[in-house]
């Protein structure tokens, strides 16, 4: 069952991904953007979920249930891309120096974690 809530979650995940870039696009900006946008999604929407898995008892942790695998590897782990952040720091490299790929390394690095950790203390305590 696992299995299949992780392939239903990657797809919606992936479709996810492709919307925030399309709409990205749509109003004219770049592709670091969305995925930056994306990553940061993902990471706080992950780390909310562990910190409710942490905060559960066992017999009513989200780890038990298909929905927990479907939203954390399935549709975070689609919505969130690393290799896409590889991409786009290597062509904002080529294309604008060192210091816009290095800009786009610590948005991501600094967003993600600084939101992620925001959202693991919005989980309630056990």
């Amino acid at each position: 069952m696992n299995a299949l809530a992780i392939f239903l979650g990657g797809g919606l995940g992936s479709l996810a991904r492709y919307g925030v870039g399309y709409g990205i696009t749509a109003v004219g900006w770049t592709t670091p953007i969305s995925t930056l946008i994306s990553n940061v999604l993902a990471s706080a929407l992950l780390l909310f979920l562990l910190g409710q898995a942490a905060n559960a008892s066992e017999s009513l942790s989200p780890r038990n249930h298909a929905l927990f695998a479907l939203l954390t590897v399935g549709f975070c782990g689609a919505f969130s891309t690393f290799s896409t952040f590889a991409a786009d720091t290597i062509q904002l490299f080529q294309t604008h120096g060192w210091a816009w790929a290095v800009g786009n390394m610590l948005a991501n690095l600094i967003l993600c974690i600084g939101v992620g950790y925001w959202a693991l203390t919005l989980a309630p305590s056990a």
